[in-house]
């Protein structure tokens, strides 16, 4: 078996020996940004069908072909996404985890509108308050939500975090809990390679995992 597929294998063996049965209700997302098809190939074949890309072109330029001939493939947008990229962005992804702006959500409303394509939404939470990360502020999350709902009809399905690099995450995890459970919103995208174990505790249903999966990028 690929080495891929048993690095996948190890971290549900994981998440089960801490949780039971959690990896049944857990989305685990294998980041694979970078990384060339011939390691994915070995994940997809093995039954794996939700991956994580950072930038639209390379997702387009990786997954157009493969998706179409695997229609079960759900695609996460899981970097920035610039305003400029939408259009493309709605026509591959099938999950964005970076919805950050009122912006955002107008330009993501109008593209799905066109091809009458819904997806799966999340919206990011600065979660640290850090000057360098996107995200909208915690305190303005109630108003951003009715707005991407109401106004532009967005299927906003959880909340999404990166919490600071320094610290205990459990702070950062805590809020966003509190948060998902105020809005009743089901999902909480949160937790990596260093932390998943951690974020599961909170309540994270979907993790995304790189380097543990498919080792460290170049």
């Amino acid at each position: 078996m690929h080495k891929n597929v048993n690095n996948l294998i190890d971290i549900k063996r994981e998440i089960n020996l801490n949780n039971a049965n959690a990896d049944d209700k857990i989305k685990i997302i294998a980041v694979s940004k970078t990384f060339s098809m011939e390691n994915i190939l070995p994940l997809i074949d093995y039954g794996h069908i939700d991956f994580g890309e950072n930038k639209v072109q390379e997702a387009l330029d990786k997954w157009s072909d493969i998706k179409s001939n695997n229609t079960n493939l759900n695609l996460h947008m899981i970097g920035k996404l610039q305003t400029n990229k939408v259009k493309q962005a709605v026509k591959i992804f099938d999950y964005i985890h970076s919805l950050d702006s009122i912006k955002l959500a107008k330009k993501i409303s109008e593209e799905q509108n066109k091809i009458q394509k819904n997806l799966n939404i999340f919206i990011q939470i600065n979660i640290g308050q850090e000057e360098q990360k996107s995200g909208i502020k915690i305190e303005e999350l109630s108003d951003f939500y009715n707005i991407c709902v109401n106004d532009f009809n967005l299927k906003i399905i959880g909340l999404m975090c990166l919490p600071p690099a320094e610290g205990n995450p459990e702070i950062y995890f805590e809020k966003m809990k509190i948060a998902s459970r105020e809005l009743s919103l089901k999902e909480l995208s949160m937790g990596m390679s260093s932390d998943f174990l951690t974020a599961i505790k909170y309540n994270a249903s979907f993790i995304r995992i790189g380097s543990k999966i498919f080792g460290s990028r170049n």
